[in-house]
């Protein structure tokens, strides 16, 4: 598709103790590395979103069309505001989630209460809902069903079917996530393990 972003960065976690160490790959459609960018959050804290848009500024690549994450409660339930990373940082949102789920506020209600709670209430009930996205057979297959299996999706600053399709172009035959999203967890494990001290960085 002609209209497909010319660059998606793509976002991931890789959490230690109390740090979940965070990492941007840059990838162009043609699938060439086009850069890297680091940054981290605290595990069962509420900055994940801050970091992101640290990251994205940081990076100074104006030329990134999409923003694609993994997830939106990465670092044990630091939930990521999809409306408000759209709001500062002018580009469409995705985040991608692999298995069909209940929602995750009873899993909320079970690890919060006061304050803490209702933060992350009031961010997980203002996402979009997931939508489901089938893949074609060139997708990682469901060992259940043998097809390839679906990616579920949320999007902001962007209709549904277009999200849709651009998640779909991301992912390579042979793989499950979209391949900004897999070199940006590789990138984000070796960035946690090259960093042994287990703290925010000033």
């Amino acid at each position: 598709m002609s209209d497909l972003p010319s660059r998606t960065l793509g976002v991931a976690f890789s959490d230690g103790d109390r740090v979940s160490r965070i990492a941007g790959a840059i990838l162009r459609s043609d699938d060439a590395l086009d850069g890297l960018a680091y940054g981290a959050c605290t595990v069962g804290g509420s900055d994940a979103t801050d970091a992101i848009v640290d990251l994205v500024a940081e990076s100074g690549r104006e030329d990134v069309r999409h923003l694609c994450l993994a997830g939106v409660a990465p670092a044990w339930f630091n939930l990521v505001d999809l409306c408000r990373l759209h709001e500062e940082l002018d580009r469409p949102v995705s985040a991608v989630s692999y298995e069909a789920s209940p929602g995750l506020e009873p899993a909320l209600h079970g690890a919060f209460d006061g304050e803490d709670l209702a933060e992350r209430l009031a961010v997980y009930r203002s996402l979009p809902p997931r939508r489901r996205v089938p893949l074609d057979d060139s997708g990682a297959a469901d060992p259940e069903s043998g097809s390839a299996a679906p990616l579920f999706v949320r999007a902001v600053g962007i209709d549904d079917d277009r999200a849709a399709a651009i998640v779909r172009s991301l992912v390579r035959e042979g793989f499950r996530r979209p391949e900004p999203l897999r070199v940006a967890s590789i990138a984000a494990s070796a960035h946690r393990e090259a960093i042994p001290d287990d703290s925010l960085p000033p």
